[in-house]
């Protein structure tokens, strides 16, 4: 990777990076499950359930399948039986809309800065169908000239070819390309890999050392 290449582009992650699940994943799964019966199950428990199922998943391709025995852990011993296919269809598509989803406000002010210096913006998430929609909606699809989604990509971070796609989307070299993102393996490790620069972002972390920071505008340090 050649540092001392001048950036020409930031690319970002999606969830984590620019938008979260609000007030929490977790929130919105007893609310639809409420919805079709199942009573009684306290967000926080469907929480820990699902980062553990997250941090436990491998190979996981984004599909609605995937999705369904992920929501399927996290309600594994919360309620008698896992939600019905119906059940899982509504928290599937609730997450397609605005309402549970809160936009992080140091984006709109970073994607500005990031524009007015003259760098193109792009996004490189693994996500599903729902993405550009959803981005549509909460008025941020406008703002990238590029974006790239696994689902549509056929590759998953942290796999190089999904970085390459967007540099070449952008027609621009991966080494004046800065990504950014929330994962060390997916994001920071990944953009390495594939001969871009990278942030990793922590919001709660204090930054320092190894690229870590605690809010997109460190993009803007970035020479």
């Amino acid at each position: 990777m050649t540092k001392s290449a001048a950036i020409s582009a930031v690319s970002f992650d999606v969830g984590g990076t620019l938008i979260e699940p609000w007030p929490s994943v977790g929130h919105v799964y007893a609310r639809v499950a409420e919805q079709f019966g199942i009573r009684g199950v306290v967000p926080e428990q469907l929480n820990r359930q699902f980062a553990a199922a997250w941090k436990a998943r491998r190979e996981f391709d984004y599909s609605r399948e995937a999705w369904r025995e992920l929501v399927n852990h996290s309600f594994a011993g919360l309620s008698p039986e896992p939600p019905s296919s119906e059940c899982f269809d509504a928290m599937y598509e609730a997450f397609a809309t605005v309402d549970p989803w809160r936009v992080f406000e140091d984006v709109r002010p970073t994607l500005a800065a990031v524009r007015a210096r003259g760098w193109k913006l792009a996004i490189v998430s693994n996500w599903d169908e729902r993405l550009r929609p959803l981005l549509r909606e909460l008025g941020l699809v406008e703002c990238f000239d590029v974006i790239v989604v696994s689902h549509e990509a056929g590759f998953t971070k942290p796999a190089r070819a999904i970085f390459q796609c967007a540099a070449a989307a952008l027609n621009l070299p991966a080494e004046t390309i800065l990504h950014i993102g929330d994962s060390r393996a997916e994001d920071f490790d990944g953009a390495r890999a594939a001969g871009m620069r990278s942030l990793l972002l922590d919001r709660k972390a204090v930054p320092g050392g190894d690229g870590v920071v605690s809010s997109l505008s460190a993009v803007m340090d970035v020479a």
